[in-house]
Parts: structure tokens; sequence; C-alpha cells
């Protein structure tokens, strides 16, 4: 086991993830209709060009660009009308010199046409007869048959987390079925003796259950498969019993309660039985979430969280979401919400330690202001109430009143 000093968040988290023996999770065929929000396993190419044939932008007349050279209001080029093609048919003439088409948007250009002119630009003489009052170069008003895609092209890269656009366009592409990676199975187990079941009623000296509810949402955001292991007593056997049969039948361990210094915190200890090579970090240099533990028990990644709700949270977000998008292989640079904000009063924080500091944003005067929420970590509404956290890196002693902070918006 590793030296239990209190670690930067970064540095603690990347020795889990430098210790996770794998890529990711293994792949799975699905249909695109039950692949949104699922990571690709693969490449994904395209076996076709897209649109396929060349098809016009605007509605108007398809002509050979030539035969509107110099065409201008005062002196309009002369065209014969040879057709009209309708919407998601098929040409069956070509144009020759001076004839042009009528096109609506999306039809297909005939053979000999390589532009069109927008209907605005065009003065119709007779049935058979327009005059083209703006000349339009190769190529204008048109999208080309491998414009979209290229047969052989990679539309989508392995490790992306797919949107509604891109199961669209893999379905204009005629694509079915994609290889995607599996869900990791998360498994959540809440240690106290002072834990009951929300659908109890509440009695002195006890709370309900918050942070398995927490932490199963937090794990569906990122992907996963929450599996609830219900609540355990502060006993030793209980908890080992139970985070021995969670290891077994998921892919990642979540214990929350029991990782400070107490006479009933068991964590650490179950997790260095767990398997090998156990605790990897015991403590974290941050406010809240101090005593957070990782470990590594037979590749699976095993969590010790501290039992406050924002310290779940916090928690989560640093070290559980990094190793659940390894495990998912995702390789999509991550950009989160953030914004510029002044803060409304002065926080002095600790040398040596990140806080993190939950923030109600309001406007005033044309500017957006942070109001910290200087709750107790404990205390279940200042998540609810927030609307972002500010982070106060390690280096620096607080922020002043008035100054602007970058706040990270709550998803």
């Amino acid at each position: 086991m590793l030296d239990k000093k209190y670690l930067l968040p970064e540095d603690a988290i990347r020795i889990i993830l430098e210790q996770i023996s794998f890529r990711c999770l293994p792949s799975e065929t699905m249909p695109i209709e039950e692949t949104y929000d699922r990571v690709t396993a693969e490449d994904v190419l395209s076996q076709e060009d897209l649109p396929g044939f060349e098809r016009s932008t605007v509605d108007g007349f398809a002509v050979r660009s030539s035969d509107t050279f110099g065409a201008r209001e005062s002196s309009p080029a002369y065209l014969t009308i040879k057709g009209d093609i309708p919407m998601g048919a098929i040409p069956d003439f070509s144009l020759s010199n001076g004839e042009a088409a009528s096109i609506a948007t999306g039809g297909m250009l005939p053979a000999g046409a390589d532009a069109v002119v927008m209907i605005e630009h065009v003065n119709i003489v007779s049935e058979n007869m327009i005059e083209i009052l703006r000349a339009v170069s190769p190529g204008e008003n048109v999208i080309f048959r491998d414009e979209d895609t290229k047969t052989g092209e990679v539309v989508i890269k392995a490790g992306h987390k797919l949107k509604p656009q891109d199961i669209g366009a893999l379905a204009g592409l005629g694509i079915t079925e994609l290889q995607v990676i599996k869900k990791p199975v998360v498994s959540i187990i809440l240690t106290g003796d002072e834990i009951i079941p929300h659908t109890e009623k509440n009695t002195l000296g006890k709370v309900r259950d918050v942070n398995s509810f927490t932490l199963a949402g937090l794990t569906m955001q990122c992907g996963g498969i929450p599996l609830k292991m219900g609540i355990v007593r502060d006993d030793y056997t209980a908890i080992k019993e139970i985070t021995k049969k969670a290891h077994e039948i998921s892919d990642v361990v979540l214990i929350t309660g029991g990782t400070s210094a107490g006479i009933k915190d068991l964590t650490a200890k179950i997790i260095d039985e767990l398997g090998l090579p156990g605790v990897l970090f015991h403590g974290a240099s941050i406010k809240p979430g101090k005593p957070v533990i990782g470990g590594l028990c037979n590749s699976k990644p095993v969590f010790g969280l501290p039992g406050h709700p924002v310290a779940v949270y916090i928690c989560f977000e640093l070290f559980v979401k990094p190793v659940l998008n390894q495990m998912l292989g995702l390789t999509d640079k991550i950009f989160k919400n953030i914004i510029k904000a002044r803060i409304a009063r002065s926080i002095h924080s600790q040398a040596g330690r990140e806080d993190f500091i939950r923030v109600h944003l309001e406007e005033k005067n044309g500017e957006i202001w942070a109001d910290p929420l200087l709750s107790k970590s404990g205390l279940i509404m200042s998540l609810v109430k927030a609307d972002g956290v500010l982070r106060i890196p390690s280096d620096l002693l607080g922020v002043e009143e008035g100054e602007e902070v970058s706040v990270i918006i709550i998803d």
C-alpha cells in the first residue's frame, strides 16, 4: 500500500488510472436506436458516398454554369427550359448548351448541369424560356455526391459518446448496428448505524439514505449501471461480506461512510483485504472529501467515499468519473461548462488544499455574481440550492470579494 499522505486530487486519480490494466470494458453489438449516449468501441466507416448524387441547395433552375457567365440584370442570359425535376426523381434527360431545368431544394441535378440559379435571380419569360439575371460559378448552390461523406471515410471515431445527431447521421448512411462498450456496473454500498431507508419515518439520531440516490444518478449520467447493495451496519464482518459480493458482480465498487479515522471506520481495512494491490491512496488534499479512499482490488476499482452528501458528490466527480470514462474507453475531449462570475464575498482557503465551494448565481447590473453557500458538507440542501462549484486551487489562500472567478456549472 502506498504512503497515506494527503495527495492533491490530480495526483491521487493519476495513481489509480495508471494502475488500471485494461483500456476499457468489452463491447457489445446493438441496434443504433438503442445506442444513444453509448460509447463506440471501434471506428465507424461510411459504406457509401453521401448524399450519393449531386443535389440542389435552393429552389431554382439547374444550369450549365458557363451558359450564365456575364449575365446581369441589364444584360440577362436566355435559356430554354428543358424540363422539370420532381423531388425524389431521377432526371430522365440531360442538359445541353443553352438549356435549364426547374429544380427544388434537395432535387437531383440532371447530367450536364453543374450549378443552380436561385429562383430570385430568374425571370420566367414564357413556358419554355427564362432569363438569368445573375451568373453562377461551377458548383454554386450544389451539394456534390460525396461532399457529406466518402466511401471508407471514418465518420465516428472509437471512444465517442453518441449524440442524437450522430445516430441520425448513421441512419442516413444505412447503418443499423454498432459496436459499443458495455456499461460498467457500479455497486453502491451504504454503511452506518445511523442510516435508514428513505421510506422510513425519521427518528432522533437517524438520517435517511441520500447518497445511494445521488450516486445512482451520477453513475447513470456517466454511462454506468448503478446497483444498490443496501444499507449495512457498522460491523466489520457485515461490510466485508457485502463488499466481497459487490466486487464479484460489478466493475466498480463504491462504499460510503467509514473512511476517516474513527474506531468504526473499516473501509480502508476491507479494501486492503479484498484484493491486490488494495488501497492506493487514503486521503486527498481537498475540502470537502478529505478522507476519500481509492483502491484497486484484482483489477477492479474500489472507492471509499465520505458519508456527507456534498463530499460524496465532489469525490465522485473528481475520482470516480475519470475511472468510469477510462473503463468506457472515452476519447472525447471533456469540456466543463464553466462561466466567469464575480464572487459576492471573500473566501479564505488553506494553503496546500483545494477547496470546492458551492455557489448560487445571480445576475446584477449586467454581471453574474457567485454567492458562496458556506454550509457544512453534511447539509443536503446546499447542493440543491447550488448552481455551480467554485474551485480554489491549492496554491491560493482564497479569493477576495468582487474578484472574477470561474464557476463549474452543476448539470
